[in-house]
């Protein structure tokens, strides 16, 4: 009885012990650095990646004032080493140590003049090299603006060679968890092997002004508590920022990327800075976090911009900034305001913001305007519909009525792919095996299909790739040419074709009610053909025995006149419309075939009538003015007082040629200065046809012209659209 009340006692005793932390790493035990230590390391570096190192690992090293004796002899001690001749430099790690106080690692440098003739004789032929790469990168930066900083202006010849000499640090700086509870000093340093900090702790400000990294750079996972300064330096390699923290302000002004920089995942809790900022690799800040403002004015990004699932909680700058490629804002947040004023961009260069999540009540999105929305872009309209409609009602807030239609003409042209997708491809849920095999997929593939839909249909693209025989090249071969969902009856396949033909005019000829200057150059081509055909079929209504013709001088006016009107109306279509030779085209199909074989079959058929002498259009001989005719149809009233009020054109003056542009002006758009008309006897059919062909078209007209008015004209667009 007595063991076993014993051995409760020592269960209870051995749960209230804690236990070890298995899965957490030891903390390292760190020792204070001594001279002798340090002159132990130094006799003996260890080989680290190919390289001699003076390991200063899970050290305590204090550097502050009240031991200023040992202070100066670490620096003059570890300088004198660092800087020693040899084909291969001494690199420093401090990985896991404690620096108490300031440390001014620019110190431990090798101080050297920039020009050819004077460089430090101890520098091996590839590092002169690195040294003299620093010239091109200065002239670059005068692409920007002048640059700052001391060696720069002294390459470039703006200033006297007493403060050109520079920092070089000529071995790897390692400082991975490294803590450093004093300021940081780097500036004016020239690394020629790579740097790396991750982890490490900055909990006073470091200074990286003016340096230059030769090669690549990591400060991933770095914490900095106070300010950082970078602004002025070159990253002449990668660089990476990946997960750090910024806890003050972040100044990266003026400096040179000249590879990728990758802050992802990084977080700015003050203002980050990079205005003026050349970045000739991509820049990636996906999913970073920007708690204050975010500056990038005047940057040149010369490859690709990555701010994917960036958080942007204050506003962010890129007022005057360049882009030369895409800048990729999927599933970023933008909660107040992006400015994009006077910004550039390249043919090549565009705003995804597909997924963006952007509320027009809160934010702001600005942009030269009639320009930044051309410029924003969508990989489709599934799930994109809401960004549309936010960036369309911030400009019109912004009464950018040019920027918004140009964002609903974006929408109706990926709803006008869908639509040809679900008319013309191929639905998965119900295409044979053998269509299948028709559009890439193997006989393994497909079989498979055929075997997956049989238990559950297919409801989004996506669900291809969870069949395990179904590549992804397969999948990205195919997928602009299939559809998911339930088959289209033949009633449902009419209206759909309805509605992409009715879509595919209104984007043709008007950008969907957002440009009216294309639909005036339609019309004004329209216009003038008819014009054109109505004075053929007057003038020339018969060739013998006794012609009636019109005169050289008419038919010069009438020409010439024509080949103006439809240069005006070219000149209209290839300014403003997307796809100009589209545009043509549709036109030509509206206005050509119908009214050619109504002409052919009138000149095949002869015209034997009465009145053949007097001229088919009459005008009201009562009134001249300029009227807007919105009820008037084409062939006058049968009524004889009708008759004697409208008279025949007088075809024998020298403006008559003008009366048919009247007329066909009265037609397509009710307006015109006299009310011209076709006369009601003796009046061959087919002229009527091809006379209520053209006022048929100009009811259409009429109302694609008020409708793009309405949408076009700002005070009435915001009346209208703008909730």
């Amino acid at each position: 009885m007595f063991s076993c009340f014993c051995l409760l006692i020592s269960a209870f005793l051995l749960f209230l012990l804690p236990l070890p932390a298995w899965g957490s790493p030891a903390q390292p035990e760190r020792i204070p650095l001594t001279l002798e230590i340090l002159q132990e390391r130094l006799r003996t570096p260890t080989i680290r990646e190919g390289n001699l190192t003076v390991d200063l690992r899970e050290m305590v090293i204090d550097l502050r004032p009240e031991n200023a004796s040992f202070r100066d002899a670490f620096y003059q001690i570890l300088r004198k080493e660092l800087q020693k001749s040899g084909s291969k430099p001494l690199g420093l790690d401090l990985s896991y140590s404690v620096i108490q106080g300031d440390f001014v690692g620019s110190d431990l440098g090798l101080q050297t003049p920039l020009y050819a003739q004077a460089i430090a004789p101890i520098f091996t032929a590839s590092e002169q090299e690195q040294l003299e790469r620093l010239r091109d990168v200065c002239l670059r930066s005068l692409a920007v603006a002048l640059p700052n900083s001391k060696d720069c202006k002294f390459l470039l010849g703006t200033q006297s060679a007493a403060s050109t000499a520079i920092s070089v640090f000529r071995g790897s700086l390692t400082l991975v968890e490294t803590r450093f509870n004093g300021t940081v000093q780097f500036s004016n340093t020239f690394f020629l092997q790579p740097v790396n900090a991750q982890g490490a702790i900055f909990t006073q400000p470091a200074y990286w002004v003016e340096t230059r990294f030769s090669r690549g750079a990591s400060f991933a996972n770095t914490n900095f508590r106070k300010d950082s300064y970078f602004q002025d330096s070159i990253f002449f390699d990668k660089l990476s920022f990946k997960q750090t923290l910024f806890q003050e302000t972040a100044n990266f002004q003026d400096s040179t990327f000249e590879d990728t920089a990758n802050f992802t995942e990084a977080n700015f809790k003050q203002v980050a800075k990079f205005s003026r900022t050349q970045w000739l690799g991509n820049a990636d800040f996906s999913s970073v976090r920007f708690f204050e403002q975010a500056q990038f004015a005047k940057d040149i990004f010369n490859l690709v911009l990555f701010l994917s699932e960036a958080t942007f909680e204050k506003s962010v700058a890129f007022r005057e900034a360049q882009f030369n490629q895409p800048v990729n804002l999927k599933g970023a947040s933008i909660l107040n305001q992006a400015d994009f004023s006077d910004a550039g961009f390249s043919p090549e260069a565009y705003l995804d913001v597909s997924g963006l999540l952007f509320n027009s009540n809160q934010a702001k999105i600005l942009g030269n305007p009639g320009q930044i929305g051309k410029n924003i872009v969508v990989n489709g309209l599934q799930g994109n519909q809401s960004v549309l409609r936010n960036l369309g009602q911030n400009f019109r807030q912004l009464q950018q009525i040019a920027d918004a239609n140009q964002l609903e003409y974006t929408k109706q042209e990926l709803r006008l792919q869908e639509l040809t997708r679900s008319l013309f491809g191929t639905n998965i849920n119900s295409a044979s095996q053998k269509r299948l095999m028709d559009l890439g997929f193997s006989p393994v593939q497909a079989d498979a299909i055929v075997r997956r839909r049989q238990i559950q249909p297919f409801r989004n693209k996506s669900e291809l790739l969870t069949l395990a025989d179904i590549d992804f090249d397969t999948y990205a071969q195919v997928i602009s040419r299939i559809v998911v969902g339930n088959s289209l009856s033949v009633g449902n396949w009419l209206l759909l074709a309805w509605n992409w033909l009715a879509l595919s005019l209104l984007l043709l000829l008007s950008g969907y009610g957002t440009n009216f200057c294309l639909a005036i150059g339609v019309g004004t081509i329209a216009i003038a053909y008819f014009g054109l055909l109505f004075w053929l079929i007057d003038s020339v209504r018969r060739i013998g025995p006794r012609p009636i013709l019109p005169t050289a001088y008419e038919t010069t006016c009438m020409l010439t006149s024509f080949g103006v009107l439809v240069l005006l109306g070219l000149l209209a279509i290839f300014r403003s419309a997307e796809q100009p030779w589209m545009t043509l085209g549709c036109v030509f199909v509206i206005i050509i075939p119908v009214p050619g074989v109504l002409l052919l079959r009138l000149y095949q058929q002869g015209r034997y009538h009465d009145l053949l002498d007097v001229s088919y259009f009459t005008e009201e001989g009562t009134l001249r003015q300029l009227r807007l005719l919105i009820g008037r149809l084409p062939v006058i009233p049968r009524y004889q007082m009708f008759r004697e009020r409208y008279l025949p054109i007088l075809c024998d003056r020298r403006w008559n040629w003008l009366n048919y542009y009247d007329f066909s002006l009265n037609n397509l758009l009710r307006l015109g200065f006299n009310d011209i008309r076709l006369r009601d006897e003796h009046l061959p059919g087919i002229i009527t046809t091809l006379a209520w062909y053209q006022w048929v078209l100009g009811i259409l007209y009429i109302i694609l012209v008020f409708w793009t008015l309405s949408r076009t004209i700002p005070g009435l667009n915001l009346l209208i659209y703008l909730k």
